[in-house]
């Protein structure tokens, strides 16, 4: 079992997670709104701009989520695509 998982480790590696889709697994799982994330990432506008990827996490933000809902702040500070203006 050691060596299938060294060898699954090595050739098989799982990226972390999008940071956005762990944010939104995590309001599910926990069965939390966005309003719920506003003292964590700041106002309505700006928890569905983040959610909406129009704009990306601040360091304070990700602290925040850190901190306050347990999401691995290594999983929050991969880049993530944002939406396209239109």
């Amino acid at each position: 079992m050691t060596l299938v998982d060294a060898y699954e480790n090595e050739h098989y590696l799982i990226p972390p997670p999008d940071p956005i889709d762990a944010i939104l697994h995590y309001m599910e799982s926990q069965d939390l709104s966005e309003q719920d994330l506003e003292p964590y990432i700041g106002s309505r506008s700006g928890v569905s701009e983040i959610l909406n990827r129009q704009r990306t996490l601040s360091l304070d933000m990700i602290r925040k989520l850190h901190k306050g809902l347990g999401i691995s702040a290594d999983i929050l500070i991969q880049p993530y695509p944002l939406q396209a203006a239109s």
